[in-house]
């Protein structure tokens, strides 16, 4: 039994690598999706431009704005004198934010008054807007706790800081290239698999397949064992790429990443089996295939969080019991804790910014 699907996977395999078209969907598509996710894929923002109105003549004001400037975020374009010029720069992207402090900021702080900061930011890309806008909220926050412990002023008896323990310094490229291993490796699993059985139909050839002496479990395994392979060997590869290359650390268990690599790959095999059975031409493969990867990309988590997904409680509980959030998530290797945090209770400075 075992030579003849044996057999039967080594013609798939050479089918696929004597391909041209067929060599190059497996190699090509995935590195120019791996370099791009990794590269030009980010949430964070560097080098923000900004433009400052400067009110106040004290110190308190240049401290802030040294803050500013120290950091790679953010890249100072303008000084501006008068209010009139703050529309005109936001106006024509030339300054993503602008920073005006009052009149008062150093005599408010120095009285323990709460000294008010205005923070204009450029709203047509609000999702730009938002990161930026989270950005200059950081370091005000520290502005806050530096002033607070330097003159002496009291807080509330306990605060919440948030440490994420896998990405300790949030870099969104650590977040976004372990779920790049198994997108790329569910699309290359579903082309190979998708299209073995309709490139038969379509060549003419399965029918004489049906009459050797392989039984129907022999060509499933048959068909089934060349995606397995060529999947496990793309996820191993981007996974090795995105550690050496990429820098991404990988602290998890390596067993587990396989196990849990292997029923992933099992369940893209299966659909993909299921879709080019049904497809009569490679084309219908092809465009089944597509119909599946977009549904599932989207729902998978990579782009939403599972948990905002509406669904029946009365079915979730039949499929998954009392708790339908616990998934396994195999390019983490779960040790990692991608979103774990601690949080510790620690003094506090009020808040010293309106």
């Amino acid at each position: 039994m075992w030579g003849r699907v044996v057999a039967l996977v080594i013609k798939e395999l050479l089918m696929l690598l004597r391909d041209t078209a067929s060599r190059t969907v497996l190699i090509g598509p995935p590195l120019i999706q791996l370099l791009v996710f990794g590269y030009a894929a980010s949430f964070d923002l560097n080098h923000i431009p900004y433009a400052v109105y400067n009110e106040d003549p004290g110190y308190a004001s240049r401290e802030l704005i040294a803050r500013f400037s120290g950091t790679d975020t953010f890249r100072q374009v303008a000084t501006i004198t008068h209010e009139s010029q703050i529309a005109p720069l936001i106006d024509n992207k030339d300054a993503l934010l602008v920073l005006h402090i009052g009149p008062h900021f150093t005599r408010d702080l120095l009285r323990h008054q709460p000294a008010k900061v205005q923070l204009l930011v450029d709203g047509r890309d609000s999702n730009t807007a938002s990161l930026a806008l989270n950005d200059a909220n950081s370091v005000l926050f520290a502005f806050n706790e530096q002033w607070a412990a330097q003159h002496g002023w009291r807080g509330p008896p306990a605060r919440l800081e948030i440490r994420s323990w896998f990405n300790p310094n949030l870099l969104s490229r650590w977040f976004i290239l372990p779920g790049i291993v198994a997108l790329l490796t569910l699309v290359v699993t579903l082309l190979v698999t998708g299209l073995s059985v309709a490139r038969e139909r379509e060549m003419g050839t399965f029918d004489q397949l049906l009459v050797t002496p392989l039984r129907p479990v022999e060509i499933l395994l048959g068909k089934a064992l060349p995606g397995f392979i060529i999947g496990g060997l793309e996820a191993a590869f981007i996974a090795i790429v995105t550690i050496l290359w990429f820098g991404v650390p990988f602290v998890g268990s390596v067993l587990a990443l396989g196990v849990g690599l292997f029923f992933f790959l099992l369940a893209a095999t299966g659909i993909g089996l299921m879709i080019s059975s049904i497809a009569v031409t490679q084309q219908q493969g092809l465009l089944g295939v597509f119909m599946f990867l977009v549904p599932s990309i989207i729902l998978s988590g990579f782009a939403t969080p599972i948990a905002t997904h509406h669904h029946p409680r009365g079915l979730s509980r039949r499929l998954w019991g009392e708790r339908p959030d616990v998934a396994i998530l195999a390019a983490g290797a779960d040790r990692r804790r991608q979103h774990g945090v601690c949080r510790l209770a620690v003094p506090s400075p009020h808040g010293l910014m309106g």
